[in-house]
């Protein structure tokens, strides 16, 4: 049985808003800091023929990020509560740790230019480093195996299936972000949209549980990734004055894979009835939504690429975001609307998961969405009007 803290049926959230403004301020002012730095050892951007930007830009914007994730952390180390997502779980410290390591690949990236095979054994030295320290997935739903009118059973997973599948999972966030940060202020948004979703969910569950030890530490990650997305957005908002570079792109993504392994990963299904579809999907629902728009862009550019006999690494212009730029959307347009997409994925499945009556969540994603498509195609529809 999962311990449960002293404070068991409150739910510390002004503590976890706290560390998310603590790494938001850290992290903003420190920006303009490392952009100094950018601009003097040369980790400068150049405008290419895939880019969107045509003047240089300093990138390196990750150091900074990182740097406010372990100030929160800190904090959160000192705060009585959140202290003891760190006596019980060595979740937050397994994140300290791979994220310094996937920074500093993504450091030397900025400035250097690794080749992909370099680059590839950093982010699989990271992931390795999550699940050495613990994150790992352990169980999840499956539909087959059923007993007694129950829907489905679960899957406990070994040691070595829970770290392939954490270091599969891991791996793929961590390309996917790097895929998706392709215009100014999105892969911070989509980021920042992620990870507060995946702490809504933590803290949902928290408060159902009762205050499940094993519950605080992926509310504490996703939130302190919140901050330090929100704190460096101001930066990097169209037109950008940094890039986060791969040092940011890749350290989101391996955040968001741990908080959510950590999350869904150690869900307690004893709790969840055997005929409550929506409770045993919960788990792979938010994980699929919370990513879905970073992943859509990278299982596309595969297929796509794979399509052309080219290397799945080859660079092209083709990303949803540039999809939206030929629609005929604005750089800030298309980032926004790409937000909404997100948004309304990632907080719908939560809904599903935390509200009681999920027909009117149902309704409201359904007509969310159904404005997302109109807004997304409008620039299309006035040039088929004009012809």
């Amino acid at each position: 049985m999962s311990p449960v803290l002293p404070s068991a049926g409150l739910t510390p959230v002004r503590e976890y808003l706290l560390v998310g403004l603590t790494a938001a301020a850290v992290t903003f002012l420190l920006t303009s800091l490392v952009r100094l730095v950018a601009i003097r050892i040369g980790a400068v951007a150049k405008p290419r023929a895939r880019d969107v930007h045509v003047v240089p830009i300093p990138r390196l914007g990750g150091v900074a990020m990182y740097a406010g994730v372990v100030a929160a952390m800190l904090l959160a180390h000192q705060l009585p509560v959140l202290s003891n997502s760190f006596t019980f779980s060595r979740d937050p410290l397994a994140v300290l740790v791979a994220g310094g390591v996937i920074s500093l690949v993504g450091a030397l990236d900025d400035r250097f230019e690794l080749d992909s095979v370099t680059k590839l054994a950093g982010q699989v030295t990271a992931a390795g480093l999550l699940v050495l320290l613990g994150v790992q997935w352990l169980a999840f739903w499956v539909p087959w195996d059923t007993q007694n009118g129950s829907l489905g059973s679960v899957l406990v997973l070994g040691p070595n299936q829970g770290a392939l599948l954490t270091l599969l999972l891991t791996i793929t966030m961590i390309n996917a972000m790097n895929f998706v940060d392709g215009l100014d202020g999105l892969a911070a948004g989509i980021g920042f949209i992620a990870a507060a979703a995946t702490c809504a969910f933590s803290l949902g569950l928290l408060a159902q549980s009762g205050g499940d030890v094993h519950l605080y530490p992926p509310a504490l990650i996703s939130a302190a990734l919140a901050g330090a997305c929100l704190g460096f957005l101001p930066h990097n908002f169209n037109p950008a004055k940094i890039f986060m570079g791969d040092s940011g792109s890749m350290l989101i993504g391996l955040m968001l894979a741990a908080a959510s392994t950590s999350a869904s990963g150690h869900l307690n299904y004893s709790v969840v009835g055997p005929t409550d579809l929506i409770a045993l999907l919960t788990p792979m629902l938010v994980v699929a939504a919370v990513l879905f728009v970073p992943l859509l862009d990278l299982i596309m550019a595969i297929i796509r690429r794979t399509r052309k006999g080219l290397s799945i690494g080859s660079a092209d212009k083709m990303h949803l975001h540039h999809r939206f730029l030929e629609i005929g959307h604005s750089q800030r347009r298309a980032v926004l609307l790409i937000y909404l997409w997100a948004g309304l994925l990632a907080f719908g499945s939560v809904g599903l998961a935390l509200v009681p009556n999920t027909a009117i969540v149902v309704i409201c994603i359904g007509a969310g969405l159904l404005l997302a498509l109109l807004i997304s195609a409008i620039p299309r529809l006035r040039t088929m009007r004009v012809r």
